[in-house]
């Protein structure tokens, strides 16, 4: 059985699907998983940055309150560009930037915009970004709850799913046995189905 990554990173080459990959530099940092990133690379996908350690830039429950102070933000951000670079990709080539957790304020946002770089997120309305819960978690979304979810949004929404921005874990907790990534063959087939191609983030939301 493929693990994760290696199941996306197979799925992707077998559909001829183009697709946007943002790690943190810790992962980048990890010999093991330094030949995934070069495949990744090769079959020219995007890479991007997603902070160098995972920090948490603002409080839960209260997101104006800021966890971070400016010199810790840019210092764990540019040291996961640092890993971009020994990998020959400079920030220009990776101007977006997806912050961890996917949870930020205007000031982050801000300080992102000082280092020439832009900060994304992905677009609501689906529950893909559940897929990283496992059983006894109260959080704990299914992978049927979470397909279906992405079909019915397409559905209803008067744009369906053009410029959408679907985020989905290349890892999950081993206790999470319904792996929603092993959907992905199927889903990408119905949205072929359906008329929709597939961009990097830099083809969608323009060359940076």
């Amino acid at each position: 059985m493929l693990t994760g990554e290696k199941f996306i990173a197979e799925t992707l080459r077998e559909k001829k699907v183009p697709a946007s990959f943002f790690f943190t530099g810790r992962f980048y940092r990890e010999k093991s998983f330094r030949p995934l990133i070069r495949s990744l690379k090769k079959a020219g996908h995007y890479l991007g940055a997603h902070s160098d350690q995972h920090l948490l830039y603002c409080d839960w429950a209260n997101r104006d309150s800021l966890l971070v102070t400016k010199s810790r933000f840019r210092t764990d951000l540019l040291a996961n560009y640092s890993e971009l670079l020994k990998l020959g990709i400079e920030k220009k080539q990776a101007g977006y930037f997806l912050p961890p957790y996917e949870w930020y304020n205007d000031t982050i946002a801000a300080w992102t915009k000082e280092l020439g770089l832009t900060l994304i997120n992905f677009s609501p309305g689906t529950r893909s970004t559940a897929d990283y819960t496992w059983p006894g978690l109260k959080n704990y979304v299914s992978s049927d709850s979470i397909y279906n979810s992405i079909i019915r949004y397409e559905e209803n929404s008067i744009s369906g799913l053009n410029g959408f921005i679907l985020l989905v874990h290349i890892g999950t907790h081993p206790a999470r046995n319904d792996k929603f990534y092993s959907r992905l063959p199927q889903l990408i087939d119905l949205l072929k189905l359906k008329g929709y191609s597939f961009q990097r983030i830099d083809e969608l939301l323009g060359k940076y």
